[in-house]
């Protein structure tokens, strides 16, 4: 009876110890992916959102934020691990130069049903471009009824 007992100790011990193996190791992969994954989503939901128009016409780069934030919602759920709660954020959403700064809340695999949302991942992320030169001020050098357009002895 004594080594029965010793034998269903262990097999209990040695569940307890792989349940929590199993749950510090979705905690630490899941934050991982869940950078990975808003990191790609905004760049992805950027470019999708550039207004080309206006990049033809003022050679500037310009990001719709309604574009981007429907691009992003439509990318990330695609992606997303469905055994999951999220809780998406948009921060700071800037048109030109087109920037943006989400923040993604999600559950673990002990979180219950609510409002507790454990993990927490936020991305700043910045589109640039190399000019050659800068177009506003280029602009404003060939237009002659702008004060950086006149010569120094109309001004």
């Amino acid at each position: 009876m004594n080594k029965a007992m010793l034998t269903v100790g262990i097999i209990i011990l040695s569940l307890a110890t792989l349940l929590m193996i199993n749950i510090i190791s979705n905690y630490s992969s899941g934050s991982e992916l869940d950078y990975y994954l808003v990191k790609e989503t905004s760049e992805a939901a950027m470019v999708d959102a550039i207004d080309v128009k206006y990049y033809r016409e003022n050679g500037l780069l310009r990001m719709d934020k309604e574009k981007f934030v429907e691009s992003f919602i439509r990318r990330f759920a695609d992606s997303v691990d469905t055994t999951r709660n999220y809780h998406l954020s948009f921060y700071d959403l800037n048109e030109v130069p087109p920037k943006v700064s989400v923040k993604v809340d999600s559950s673990t695999v002990l979180s219950f049903e609510g409002d507790n949302l454990e993990m927490s991942t936020q991305v700043d992320a910045i589109l640039e471009n190399t000019y050659d030169y800068d177009p506003l001020v280029s602009n404003e050098l060939e237009n002659t009824d702008s004060d950086f357009g006149k010569s120094i002895d109309a001004r």
